[in-house]
């Protein structure tokens, strides 16, 4: 066995392919490689007759005839009799260090993937030599973690010791001598205190954010995604449009309308570039934030409070909520279709001068990102005056404040029969019509409400659904309780990561389809955005459970 050990060597393993070589030859400069390993590298090799030695770089003109090293293979041979190499080369390839792995400080040669780290000994170790370590500290206590991070980074630099204190003061991880010297006087805390403190705090902020920015991102990629097809279908109705006018003029305004459709695609291509690369974009931020998110879940399994500590600060850091940008497409093509009618009535001295309107109008066909608003200032320039409608009411809501508060009642109320009154489920619709661009907030106490906009002619009786707001194509509703909030559209509900809402924001657009609710406080905190086609007049509305009440706030 001893004589084993002598010949387990990493020099008997292929430069090349890092396994124990297999049928072994030997170049001219004294370096052994596994036979196929070298032909297929000098396979690659500059096609100009020049061979060189992966190793040490020795140049060979012409390329070498290489034959068996009789002897190494024979060599090779007893040390597979005498399972030397056997454990690396049955290995699997998973086992090895990678790129950002921890790699055992013992192994030599190539370094397996280290699996826990000692912060006695201040070392890695795989998984063979993890099974040493216990064997030669059996009986004291080491403290052993998951090698997670590399251990110079729990190190500190200028003590050389394990970094276990919290200096808030600096905002860092130090060691104990620090606290001594350096960070002498300052608001310090073990490592383990700082973790609870941030883990209760910072970090589910953190995760929210997060949240809510692949949610926002989403629905950038949702509307780019629509706002393309419409673009391909707009540019296609205007492309046949001139393709049926050209059939019918004569040879020369043929090749006038030939350009104005080169101009038309050419202009589609070019919008299409650019909605693409925005659209690429947005899904590696997606993407980038998804395995942010991955990252803080996986985050609360380490044991490593430092490695906690530093990471939750890069991704708190990373994950800022941003209020989505809204796109939105202007696909109209009337203006090119009365051109192209124009031409036709009067195509002779005027068609040069009309086909070069007609590509002004083309240029407007574009996709674009309108100045949304982005602050709780800029959004009350399209703030709503609401009050609730008395004849849609129903007798278990009561009516406040010049009829801008509504509550449930205990006892119905002796409101008289109307049409329009809802008289199943407690809910009433405001007065007034949402404007091209609204926005308005509310206030709520109590069990639960429902936030929510419909079309006028939503039904009014009767229990089923399509009388209930959020439950029908007819309305869409922010639904808000002491423990959750969710979007509701079609009985299709989507629950939103978010605390507690008592003051929430709406924001329509109905050019661009948005709807978009907010939770207001000293910050505009985004929670969710539907795009919508709205086809008619849209109200808002209130659905309110027991012992609730709500107010418009504007």
């Amino acid at each position: 066995m001893a004589e084993a050990s002598v010949w387990s060597k990493d020099h008997f393993s292929c430069p090349i392919c890092l396994d124990p070589l297999k049928d072994p030859v030997t170049t001219n400069c004294g370096h052994s490689f596994c036979k196929d390993c070298i032909a297929g590298c000098w396979d690659q090799e500059d096609p100009k007759g020049v061979y060189s030695c992966p190793q040490c770089r020795q140049t060979f003109t012409p390329r070498p005839v290489l034959s068996r090293n009789t002897m190494l293979a024979e060599v090779m041979e007893k040390l597979k009799l005498l399972g030397v190499h056997s454990a690396s080369a049955t290995a699997p390839a998973a086992q090895y260090a990678g790129p950002g792995d921890v790699e055992c400080d013992v192994c030599t040669g190539r370094k397996r993937k280290a699996v826990k780290s000692c912060l006695v000994c201040l070392s890695s170790y795989c998984e063979t030599h993890f099974g040493v370590h216990n064997d030669l500290t059996l009986g004291k206590k080491h403290k052993v973690i998951d090698a997670t991070v590399k251990l110079e980074d729990l190190i500190c630099s200028l003590h050389d010791k394990l970094l276990e204190v919290f200096c808030r003061t600096d905002q860092t991880s130090i060691c104990m001598l620090c606290v001594m010297d350096e960070h002498r006087g300052h608001d310090t805390v073990s490592a383990t205190a700082e973790r609870s403190y941030k883990q209760e705090g910072e970090f589910p902020a953190a995760q929210m954010r997060c949240k809510q920015s692949i949610q926002a991102k989403q629905a950038e990629v949702h509307k780019l995604r629509s706002a393309l097809k419409n673009l391909t279908i707009s540019s296609g109705k205007a492309v046949a449009d001139c393709e049926r006018t050209c059939k019918a003029m004569i040879s020369f305004t043929e090749r006038q309308f030939s350009a104005v459709i080169k101009f038309i695609r050419a202009h589609e291509g070019t919008e299409k570039d650019r909605a693409e690369k925005l659209l690429h974009q947005l899904e590696q931020e997606i993407g980038e934030l998804k395995k942010n998110d991955t990252e803080l879940g996986q985050l609360l399994k380490t044991e490593n409070h430092i490695y906690f500590l530093q990471r939750l600060q890069s991704l708190y850091a990373s994950t800022k909520a941003e209020l989505p940008t809204t796109v939105i497409l202007n696909t109209s093509s009337e203006n090119v279709q009365k051109i192209v009618s124009d031409i036709h009535n009067v195509f002779t001295d005027s068609t040069k001068r009309n086909i070069t309107i007609l590509a002004k109008h083309v240029k407007d066909m574009k996709i674009f990102l309108p100045d949304e608003p982005k602050t709780r200032e800029e959004f009350l320039k399209y703030r709503k005056q609401l009050t609730l409608d008395s004849n849609t009411i129903h007798p278990m809501l009561c009516l406040g404040n010049e009829n801008i508060e509504v509550s449930r009642a205990s006892a119905p109320q002796p409101y008289p029969d109307h049409p329009e009154r809802f008289d199943s489920w407690p809910q009433v619709l405001c007065s007034e019509a949402v404007d091209e661009r609204s926005y308005w907030e509310v206030e709520w106490e109590g069990q639960g409400v429902k936030i929510a906009v419909a079309y006028g002619d939503i039904n009014r009786k009767g229990w089923d659904t399509e009388t209930l707001f959020g439950c029908n194509t007819h309305s869409w509703c922010l639904n808000c309780s002491s423990s959750n909030s969710y979007f509701q559209h079609d009985s299709a509900e989507m629950v939103l990561s978010a605390p507690y809402l008592s003051r929430i924001g709406v924001f329509v657009d109905l050019n661009a389809g948005v709807l978009s609710f907010y939770s207001v406080s000293d910050t505009m905190q985004h929670l969710h955005t539907e795009l919508v086609s709205f086809s008619k007049p849209v109200y808002p509305g209130i659905w309110v459970d027991s012992g609730s009440k709500v107010a418009f706030c504007l």
